[in-house]
């Protein structure tokens, strides 16, 4: 399948998994299930500096856990995009050190993202807690089409796990791939954890 018509085809999973998820019941008590379960991992336990996404909209909610990783030994790392469109990554202290931002996202404060203590680079990250729109159970990920968290991954260390959190909703058969795309190491959802391909194996060529 060309890239061309890889795109066309997530755009309608795409659409597809957003109404899945918009309509999905008990967010609040499902996303505290998936995350439990994510914490609960043994990749979680052995890092040292994980990198938390901030939910926005109808993802799975991180934010109610953000507070108890905070007071855990754990550095906690969240990401927040420039005005290149780019991730960059914010070492995180506080809840109070996010704000909401121009587009009703929770992000760092403007006046604390250039300060060198609160910069981190994505190869000192031992995990990554990835969102997305659809998965499959190989790990498989679509994203918004942007492709903010494939420009990031890229320079992750090979070693460092790769998992992603969801609604069984947003579970699909087979998600298509691009040459670009990056496979995830889980996939965690209410009811399962997917052993996915990882980037060992993953990428297709």
């Amino acid at each position: 399948m060309t890239d061309v018509a890889v795109q066309n085809l997530k755009n309608s999973l795409r659409k597809q998994a957003h109404a899945s998820r918009n309509d999905q019941e008990d967010k609040d008590d499902l996303s505290r299930r998936i995350v439990g379960a994510f914490l609960a991992l043994p990749e979680y336990a052995t890092a040292s500096t994980v990198m938390f996404y901030v939910d926005v909209r109808s993802e799975v909610r991180t934010r109610f856990d953000l507070p108890a990783a905070l007071e855990s030994q754990k550095n906690v790392v969240v990401p927040w995009c420039n005005e290149d469109g780019e991730l960059e990554l914010f070492r995180l202290s506080t809840m109070e050190e996010l704000e909401i931002g121009m587009y009703r996202i929770l992000e760092p404060r403007q006046e604390l993202r250039s300060l060198p203590e609160k910069q981190v680079n994505v190869e000192e990250l031992d995990l990554i807690m990835v969102p997305g729109v659809g998965f499959d159970a190989r790990g498989a990920r679509m994203g918004h089409g942007k492709g903010y968290y494939d420009k990031l991954l890229e320079h992750a260390r090979p070693d460092t796990p790769l998992i992603a959190l969801a609604f069984e909703c947003q579970m699909f058969e087979e998600i298509p791939v691009a040459s670009h795309d990056v496979f995830m190491d889980k996939v965690v959802t209410e009811n399962h954890v997917y052993l996915g391909q990882g980037r060992g194996d993953g990428r297709q060529k």
